[in-house]
């Protein structure tokens, strides 16, 4: 082989120590992957259904408060009691109504137990005909404990007295179900997703073993990806949701890195090299590619953890950690693999193709009559995706609550009765606490104080009532309650009241009303918390943080392709027209989840709103995947460019090289994502379906159209390199150059295309 420049020097090397150590790396890859396997399997009992607030808020400074200092919080588990016969007040309903509050009180890790019939009859807590009453309570412990301590609650009241019927609900209920449907979801995704893309990568290849190759990689790197979270969530919150990022990207990548390399393996076999030539060609020139994709795909999650929100880190984490072993286990056990198997890849054929990629075909061609037209082509492309991102304009920020659940699950359908009969704010109070009052306790000062308070916010619109140490008050009328359950709201030193909302607080009339409590006149340090304001202020953290995450994002990959491409206009086209191949994502985003629409079809309920967490998690994850493409189709350009091909020419015969792998890398990774759409979460869902259709239109539309277009445009503008770099940087190459066939060379010959030797 010829002297390979530094960075092939160092991929040359590498594909030399796999397959020198062959079997070694397929030992040891086989053992780590068997222990991750088995102690990895078992994550998901050791993440959280939670993580949506970061520790810096109002809100969780507020509960904190209430933990430390009132020894209570939310109610977070919910009984509802419904009279078989007649009323709730009747003697044989409110004698179980009374016997099962005592029971849920006598539950391990059960406190702050109230209930219809233990308040005195208030009549906030039943329906307006009073045949349902509510029992609240709430489960000690963080969001996993919470999960884990439910069912054995629940299973205390499996029977109950004949006179009623009862539900279980609430935000545990809501927690333990959410944990179910993920780790089932992710069965189903799998055992849906895997044999299609299987089939679909036999049809790619036409060979059982080569496609059976990319599928053991990517299983290498989701067990590998869900053994760090594990251990991770030994030392911080991991959200449960990180799996099925882990699941979905781990196959994705993998595959696209296994089919890049198997490919272009497979075509140095048939031009006649051997096995372990074949292998150093393939690894030298397709390493630095895996490599800088890889990076980029890291990159672009890493970015979340910028956030201090506990979920998006956890994204970041999995993202991260799947990525970096994609791209590992592609570069260093699949050749160890391929060093095996030798001429064996192509062993099971179920159908013969040529391997050897062709210089003309659909994707030349259509290279051809884009570049013939690049304006027209880009302002077509460009209205069209700018149309499919018009509902996005219309977005929607809200917070994820329990009608992410399908409708037929217990829990959501307990706070559907509650919702409809009740009222939504039961599930969604607000916590206004006051943790030094300067009047003593007791007196009457203090008692006037907080009279007043609590009587002002109960004006406020969209309260239902207020609860405070002296009393329950509705529109300003002060309501007498049970002793035992006023004194939860004052000690010593502070007090704290309960806002109930009479409706949906997870939208913008609860961030109003949030705004509205902060902003009224208050006796001394106030801190406003429970879920709406929860939602207010995680919202807030991740729209000031969003600038600098999109900055960093596009800082980091402009740098990797820069160094990557030594061309600052590449660099650039890369950022911008990934973002474009988004567009679409947001529009849909918007027009299916948000507005409803396909709801039947995908079977969730529209809320409304989207969660504030997603759309920035499916854009670092798209942007990764749509970068991921710009690397393997501008390598292959760049190659050709090398060789002594013009602009034109290595264009469009580099799209045909790439664009078959392109093309059949977006269909596998969107049958993959398009697995989580089976999912009973309706945020997977989305999640599923929104990265699915970007990463078709970005291989399609994008890379198919809209990078000819833009790079006949910019002509030998493309290969422009600062003077500041280094002059070794300014003549790299991106593997072995391929010389361009001269057919290649008699298809640009046209007075719109030079031919080779006419550089642009």
């Amino acid at each position: 082989m010829e002297p390979d420049s530094d960075g092939e020097g160092f991929f040359t090397r590498l594909a030399d120590f796999s397959l020198r150590h062959r079997r070694g790396v397929l030992l040891v890859a086989g053992l780590l992957t068997v222990f991750a396997a088995v102690f990895g399997s078992s994550a998901t009992k050791y993440l959280s259904a939670g993580g949506t607030d970061a520790t810096t808020e109002q809100s969780v400074q507020a509960a904190d408060i209430l933990q430390s200092q009132f020894h209570t919080g939310d109610a977070n588990l919910l009984i509802v009691v419904q009279a078989r016969h007649g009323s709730v007040n009747d003697l044989a309903v409110t004698r179980a109504g009374e016997v099962l509050t005592q029971r849920l009180a006598r539950q391990h890790f059960v406190i702050n137990v109230q209930s219809y019939w233990s308040l005195g009859d208030v009549g906030a807590l039943a329906n307006k005909n009073h045949t349902q009453a509510l029992i609240v309570g709430r489960v000690l412990g963080d969001q996993g404990q919470i999960v884990a301590r439910e069912p054995a609650i629940a299973a205390a009241f499996a029977k109950v007295p004949d006179s009623v019927r009862i539900q279980i609900g609430g935000f545990a209920s809501s927690f333990h179900e959410i944990e179910v449907l993920v780790e089932r979801g992710l069965i189903t995704a799998e055992l849906v997703a895997i044999p299609i893309t299987f089939i679909l990568l036999l049809m790619i290849y036409g060979s059982v073993v080569a496609a059976l190759l990319p599928v053991g990689i990517g299983g290498m790197a989701v067990v590998g990806t869900l053994l760090i979270l594990r251990l991770l969530a030994s030392f911080t919150l991991v959200s449960v949701f990180a799996e099925n990022l882990t699941t979905a990207l781990g196959l994705g990548l993998a595959i696209d890195y296994s089919l890049f390399l198997v490919t272009r393996y497979r075509e140095e076999l048939a031009a006649g090299q051997s096995s372990a030539e074949a292998i150093r060609r393939t690894v030298s020139s397709a390493g630095r590619t895996v490599t800088g994709s890889s990076l980029t795909v890291a990159a672009a999650l890493a970015s979340l953890m910028v956030f201090p929100v506990p979920i998006l880190r956890s994204f970041g984490y999995a993202g991260v950690a799947v990525a970096l072993l994609s791209g590992l286990s592609a570069l260093v056990v699949l050749p160890a693999l391929l060093g095996v198997l030798g001429t064996r890849v192509n062993a099971g054929t179920v159908w013969r193709r040529s391997i050897l990629s062709r210089d003309e075909g659909f994707w030349s061609s259509t290279a051809r009559r884009v570049m013939k037209h690049p304006v027209v082509v880009v302002i077509g492309v460009m209205a069209f995706l700018a149309v499919l991102a018009g509902p996005f304009l219309g977005l929607n920020l809200g917070a994820n609550d329990d009608r992410v659940l399908p409708p037929g699950s217990s829990a959501r359908l307990v706070d559907d009765t509650v919702t409809r009969d009740v009222g939504e704010g039961q599930m969604q109070q607000i916590d206004v606490v006051v943790p030094t009052l300067f009047e003593p306790a007791g007196s009457v000062a203090r008692t006037e104080v907080i009279d007043r308070y609590a009587s002002e916010l109960s004006h406020l619109a969209g309260v239902h009532y207020v609860s405070a140490s002296t009393g329950v008050f509705i529109g300003g009328l002060h309501l007498p309650a049970p002793t035992a359950y006023l004194s939860q709201f004052d000690n010593a030193r502070g007090t704290w009241l309960s806002v109930v909302p009479d409706n949906n607080t997870l939208n913008r009339g609860g961030r109003d009303l949030v705004t509205a409590i902060r902003n009224s006149p208050a006796p001394g340090v106030v801190l406003v918390g429970g879920v709406p304001a929860e939602f207010v202020d995680s919202t807030g953290v991740i729209s000031h943080d969003i600038p600098y995450v999109l900055l960093l994002i596009g800082l980091i990959s402009f740098l990797v392709l820069l160094l990557m491409f030594r061309s600052v206009v590449i660099a650039l086209q890369g950022l911008v027209l990934s973002a474009v191949s988004l567009s679409a994502m947001f529009g849909a985003m918007v027009w299916v989840f948000q507005d409803g629409h396909l709801s039947n079809l995908l079977d969730f309920t529209a809320t409304g709103s989207i969660s504030a967490t997603t759309p920035i998690l499916m854009f670092c994850v798209a942007f990764g995947l749509s970068m991921d493409y710009e690397v393997f189709l501008i390598s292959r350009i760049k190659e050709l460019r090398d060789a002594g091909a013009d602009t034109a020419t290595a264009v469009a015969v580099g799209l045909q090289r790439t664009g078959r792998i392109i093309t059949a890398a977006a269909l596998l990774i969107s049958v993959v994502f398009l697995g989580q759409v089976l999912s009973g979460i309706s945020s997977v869902k989305l999640f599923g379906l929104g990265v699915s259709l970007a990463v078709l239109m970005d291989a399609f539309v994008v890379r198919g159209l809209l990078v000819p277009a833009v790079m006949k445009l910019a002509g030998r503008a493309n290969w422009w390199v600062p003077k500041s770099l280094p002059a070794r940087a300014a003549r790299p190459s991106l593997g072995r150059p391929t010389p361009v066939r001269p057919t290649a060379v008699a298809m640009f010959t046209d007075e719109n295309l030079q031919p080779v030797g006419a550089m642009n």
